[in-house]
């Protein structure tokens, strides 16, 4: 009978010590954050979830979307965790995006999202934009799904403070997160090319017109 106890707590433990490497390894993924499909994924079941929630080693942030508490905080963990809630075709977008390229000091009050047309939540704190990005419109940065600077300043002319726009736009030339050159390759893939080059601020390679 103490044998018997003897082996089971073993196992328990070694089961406990999976678990939490697994935790760790989806957690470096999202810099501290993941989901419960991910989890799921790795093999993890929601029991375990809800136990390692209940002892605190997780904190549920969303629904479906977990932090791991001695994991390092993350300085945009909040638009992390709205990313992930939102899925993986969404990004950190608008205001939000310059906050995370560090452009032109800007602190929006909530945060700004671009989710796909089809998604239907919404989360007080969190604005969110429809509209299909492409491959080509998101990136990661520093942990961040977040829209690329170019899409990031389009995004802008059409929403935010003139003044604004063309600071970020500006430094975003000046640090070399982007260049005037790709910039306007995608500036010119909009029917309303025109009045975004204008509202940028910053003199833009004119397009060639086909051959």
């Amino acid at each position: 009978m103490i044998l018997y106890v003897i082996k089971l707590t073993i196992n328990v433990s070694s089961m406990s010590a999976q678990a939490s490497r697994a935790f760790y390894d989806l957690a470096t993924m999202h810099g501290g954050y993941f989901t419960t499909r991910e989890a799921s994924g790795a093999g993890l079941s929601y029991r375990q979830l809800s136990y390692h929630a209940a002892s605190g080693d997780l904190e549920r942030v969303m629904h479906g979307v977990y932090r791991l508490v001695n994991y390092p905080a993350h300085r945009h963990g909040d638009m992390i965790a709205a990313t992930l809630w939102a899925g993986p075709d969404s990004a950190i977008s608008h205001e939000s995006a310059l906050a995370v390229y560090e452009l032109a000091a800007a602190m929006p009050p909530v945060i700004h999202l671009t989710a796909p047309r089809s998604f239907t939540g919404s989360r007080t704190g969190i604005r969110i934009h429809h509209d299909d990005l492409t491959p080509g419109e998101r990136r990661m940065w520093d942990d961040v799904p977040v829209t690329t600077v170019e899409r990031t300043l389009i995004d802008l002319t059409r929403s935010s403070d003139a003044s604004l726009v063309r600071e970020a736009a500006r430094q975003s030339v000046e640090r070399g997160l982007t260049t005037p050159a790709r910039l306007a390759g995608a500036v010119d893939r909009r029917a309303d090319r025109t009045p975004i080059r204008r509202a940028l601020g910053i003199r833009l390679p004119v397009a060639r017109e086909p051959a």
